[in-house]
C-alpha cells in the first residue's frame, strides 16, 4: 500500500556482529549523485551488502532462529540511541498475551533512499527499507516473499531486487498495473521509440469535464494514449513496453508541479473530484497549461530507470516470469500453493483512514477500471476490521511454510487512540500463528500533508508498527 500519509519503511550479511558494530545505517541507504547508471547500480548493490547481521557465513541470507532476530534488533543502536524494549499486553479469549516490543529508528527516514524503481506514487505505502529489514533477516535468496495487500508493489519489487521469488495480491486491478512493469522494465530507448511511433492526435472518449485538470490539447493526447492502450489490451496485444508506458502515464496524470500532465492540484496519489478542482482553480486563479505528455513520460521513465543496470535486470529477470500477481480478495487465494510462502510483508487497509476508490478514480478511468466496482475493504468499526483481518490471517497460515513469518505493518489511527497492533495480535493468534515481536520504527519525517497546511506529528502516522508472527513448525 505511497508514503504520503504516514507509513514508512534493511540488512544483509556480515561477520559476527556485536552491539558496537550496529552503526548509523542512514549512510548505507543514501544514494549519492553519481555520474552514470552503472555507478548507481554498483552503489545500490553495496548498500544492500553493508548492513550488519549476526551471521558468520555471508552466503546465508537470514539469521538462524527467532532469538537471533530479537537479539539483532535488541542490540541495534541508531545514532547511539539504544533500542527500547517493552511488552505489549493484549487479551485473547480471556488470557493475557505478552509480546516483546522493540522501538527504535530501524531504517532511514530519508526520502528516495531506495532503488529508483520504487519512485511511483500510491496512497499510504511503506518504504522499501521496511521490506529489506525483514527479507534480509528472515529469508534466503530464492525464498518466496508474498504481499496480500500489494498496493503499489513495494514488497514485490524490493524482494525481487533482493533475489527472492515474489507473489502479490490486491483486490484493486490498479495494483497490478503499477507493479508488473517494474519487474521487467524496458530500456529508455524502447519507451521513447514506442511513444514517438504513436499517433496521439486523436482518441476516443474525449471527456470535456476533465479540462478542469488538463489543457484541451493535453487532454486530447491523454485520451489518444488511453485509446491506444485500451485497444491493445482488448486485443491481447499489450507488451511490456505498453505496460510500462501505462504505469508511468498513470503516475503523471495529476500532481502539484510542471512534471505532471495537469494544472496544480493535489499530490499524484490523491485525485480530487471535478468540483473540488474547479474550486482549486478559482482560488489559485489558474488555468491548465499545455503539457508535453510524451516528453513527461520519457523524463519520468529516465528517472525510474536510472538504477537499472545489468545487475538489476538480471535479478529481476530471474523472478519476473514466475511472479504471481493476483487480482482478488486476499482472504481466498487458491492460486497460491499451501505451505509455499516463506515470508509475508504487508500492510492492510487501515481503519477508514484512506478511501482508495476516491483517491484513484482518475487513474482507474485511464486504465479502463470501474473504480466503484472494486470491493476494497473500508471498515469503519474496529470489530469489522478485526473480522476481515482474521480471514486474511487464516489464508496466510495456509500458504506459509512451517517456520515461515508474517510481518504485518499497521499504525496508529484516530489520533493515536487506536493502536492496531493490539487488535492484530489476537487475529493472528486465533488462526494458530505465534506472535513473536512488535517492531516499532519511530521517526520524524515530512509528510505530503505538510503541503496542505497540516503540520507533521499532527495527523497521519509517524511510526511503523509491525507485528511479527511465526507459523509453528
Amino acid at each position: 500500500m505511497d508514503c504520503s500519509v504516514g507509513r514508512t519503511d534493511g540488512g544483509t550479511t556480515g561477520s559476527h556482529a556485536h552491539a558496537d558494530t550496529f552503526i548509523d545505517r542512514s549512510s548505507h541507504f543514501a544514494l549519492t549523485s553519481l555520474a552514470n547508471s552503472r555507478a548507481r547500480e554498483l552503489r545500490y548493490a553495496e548498500m544492500n551488502q553493508a548492513q550488519p547481521s549476526l551471521l558468520e557465513d555471508p552466503s546465508i541470507g537470514k539469521l538462524s532462529g527467532v532469538l537471533s532476530f530479537k537479539d539483532d534488533i535488541r542490540q541495534l543502536a541508531w545514532n547511539g540511541q539504544p533500542t527500547e524494549v517493552k511488552t505489549t499486553e493484549v487479551d485473547h479469549d480471556g488470557n493475557t498475551v505478552r509480546v516483546e516490543t522493540f522501538t527504535n529508528e530501524f531504517w532511514t527516514s530519508k526520502q528516495r533512499a531506495g532503488h529508483s524503481l520504487h519512485e511511483i506514487s500510491y496512497r499510504a505505502c511503506f518504504k522499501p527499507q521496511l521490506v529489506d529489514f525483514f527479507v534480509q533477516r528472515l529469508t534466503d535468496p530464492g525464498d518466496l516473499v508474498y504481499d496480500p495487500f500489494m498496493g503499489r508493489g513495494t514488497t514485490v519489487v524490493e524482494a525481487a531486487l533482493l533475489d527472492r521469488a515474489v507473489a502479490g495480491c490486491d483486490v484493486n486491478p490498479l495494483s497490478r498495473v503499477l507493479t508488473k512493469p517494474r519487474l521487467a522494465p524496458p530500456t529508455l530507448t524502447q519507451v521513447s521509440e514506442r511513444l514517438h511511433a504513436l499517433d496521439l492526435t486523436f482518441g476516443d472518449d474525449y471527456r470535456e469535464d476533465l479540462t478542469v485538470f488538463f489543457h484541451p490539447e493535453t487532454l486530447r493526447t491523454i485520451c489518444a494514449l488511453r485509446s491506444y492502450l485500451r485497444k491493445r489490451q482488448t486485443a491481447g496485444e499489450m507488451d511490456g513496453v505498453d505496460e510500462w508506458i501505462e504505469m508511468v502515464a498513470v503516475n503523471r496524470l495529476t500532481g502539484h508541479s510542471r512534471g505532471f500532465f495537469s494544472v496544480y492540484t493535489l499530490p499524484p496519489n490523491q485525485a480530487v473530484s471535478i468540483d473540488s478542482q474547479r474550486k482549486i482553480n478559482a482560488r489559485r486563479e489558474q488555468t491548465p497549461a499545455v503539457r508535453d505528455v510524451v516528453q513527461l513520460i520519457i523524463k519520468k521513465s529516465k528517472s525510474l530507470l536510472r538504477d537499472c543496470g545489468d545487475a538489476t535486470r538480471q535479478r529481476l529477470g530471474a523472478h519476473a516470469p514466475g511472479a504471481q500477481l493476483l487480482v482478488r480478495a486476499s482472504s481466498r487465494t487458491p492460486e497460491l500453493r499451501s505451505a509455499s510462502v516463506d515470508l509475508v510483508v504487508t500492510s492492510p487497509p487501515f481503519l477508514d483512514v484512506v478511501d482508495y476508490a476516491t483517491d484513484n478514480w482518475l487513474r482507474c478511468w485511464f486504465c479502463g477500471i470501474e473504480a466503484d466496482s472494486v470491493p476494497i475493504t473500508m471498515a469503519r468499526k474496529l470489530d469489522a476490521w478485526r473480522s476481515a483481518m482474521t480471514e486474511v490471517f487464516g489464508e496466510l497460515r495456509r500458504v506459509l511454510v512451517p517456520g515461515g513469518h508474517v510481518a504485518f505493518e499497521v499504525g496508529e489511527v484516530r489520533g493515536g487512540k487506536i493502536k492496531l497492533e493490539e487488535s492484530v495480535i489476537p487475529c493472528g493468534k486465533s488462526v494458530g500463528l505465534e506472535p513473536l515481536a512488535v517492531v516499532i520504527n519511530a521517526q520524524r519525517f515530512t509528510k505530503t500533508a505538510n503541503c496542505w497546511g497540516i503540520s507533521n506529528n499532527r495527523k497521519g502516522t509517524n511510526t511503523n508498527r509491525i507485528v511479527l508472527f511465526r507459523n509453528p513448525e
